[in-house]
């Protein structure tokens, strides 16, 4: 009996690159496969999308993974440091340098070695990374005075894109229009929010993320109205059923106590899986199509559910905690956590399987 399996569906992330060409039809694609692919597996994503024009991951040796896999198609490093050894790779494997800092570009003006292709990253207004939009003109200038090093083009990141009614992403595409205009290179700004809320920040570039793996990144909808589907299908079986008194209590602090008699299920999944152990009491579960509650606390190893919804369930049946049916974003609102966070968390106890 397999314990808890993540099913990922190629089908399912093809669907939803098509998603994003449909929104931003005059744009390239950078698909973020970051994280090893949001959980679902950097290689296998990056081969399900292959109709996308490139990929985004954070750092060298996730970008050195795709090209080890034989993926072959443009690849950015969205935050990767630099010394003269990450330089040297990245021109051997064709791959493109996000700079963001004054330190990278010290290194830059240092290397002797092939050429290389970089981003300039602009701060509009997120502050995290990126050189303030005002120094612009003196990156531009700084760049172009390295002589193996060519500018694809400008970037930037959006950090309200999924609250539409907020000014801060129109004060953002403002400062970066602004920052940018005249300047040669192409533009990328779009995250998932951006691809689904603001057209006018699809640009030349995209860099779609959650929503290729069938998660809403809006606080306002969820991923059936966006139009997306599961990547993932997250099961455990059943492995316990239990008549249990009224007023006795559940599971670890004994937080949860039996309102009647009743029965309850165990099921074979935990924190030691990536589940996430503050979700609470009333936690959605699927079980043979049944939604079911979580009661009492998550442990390492096992969930409890509520089975008086559920009279027909049996060991064995398989539960599942997210996907075919139920929104991981239901389930990450309940955890307190974002579907991010979710998929990411998952650990090697848990058996991948693709289809």
């Amino acid at each position: 009996m397999i314990r808890a399996q993540a099913v990922i569906d190629r089908a399912a992330l093809a669907h939803n690159l098509r998603r994003v060409r449909d929104l931003a039809p005059d744009s390239r694609v950078y698909a973020a496969v970051k994280a090893d692919g949001y959980g679902h597996g950097a290689v296998t994503v990056a081969q399900a999308l292959r109709e996308a024009d490139g990929f985004a991951v954070s750092s060298l040796d996730e970008a050195l993974q795709l090209r080890w896999a034989g993926i072959d198609k443009p690849v950015a490093m969205l935050s990767q440091q630099l010394d003269v050894t990450v330089c040297d790779q990245a021109a051997e494997n064709r791959l493109e340098i996000v700079v963001f800092h004054d330190s990278q570009l010290e290194v830059l003006a240092s290397y002797i070695g092939p050429p290389l292709t970089v981003w300039i990253t602009l701060d509009s207004g997120m502050h995290r990374l990126g050189f303030a939009s005002e120094r612009a003109g003196e990156i531009e200038r700084r760049v172009a005075a390295l002589e193996r090093v060519e500018v694809a083009g400008w970037l930037t990141h959006l950090a309200c894109a999924d609250e539409p009614s907020r000014p801060d992403t129109r004060a953002q595409l403002d400062d970066f229009a602004g920052a940018t205009s005249g300047r040669a290179g192409l533009r990328s700004i779009a995250n998932s929010a951006g691809v689904l809320a603001w057209p006018e920040a699809h640009a030349d570039v995209v860099r779609p993320g959650i929503m290729l793996y069938g998660s809403s990144p809006m606080l306002d909808r969820d991923a059936a109205r966006c139009g997306l589907e599961p990547a993932m299908h997250l099961t455990a079986p059943l492995i316990a059923r239990n008549r249990i008194a009224a007023g006795e209590t559940i599971g670890y602090g004994a937080t949860w106590r039996t309102p009647q008699d009743m029965d309850l299920g165990v099921i074979g999944i935990g924190y030691g899986d990536g589940y996430p152990r503050h979700a609470p009491s009333g936690t959605p579960v699927l079980l043979n199509g049944v939604r079911v509650p979580l009661v009492g606390r998550v442990s390492m190893d096992m969930i409890t559910v509520d089975l008086r919804d559920a009279p027909d369930a049996r060991v064995g049946d398989r539960a599942t905690l997210w996907g075919g049916g139920l929104d991981v974003d239901e389930v990450a609102r309940h955890a307190g956590t974002i579907a991010y966070e979710l998929f990411c968390r998952l650990t090697p106890r848990v058996r991948f399987e693709v289809v």
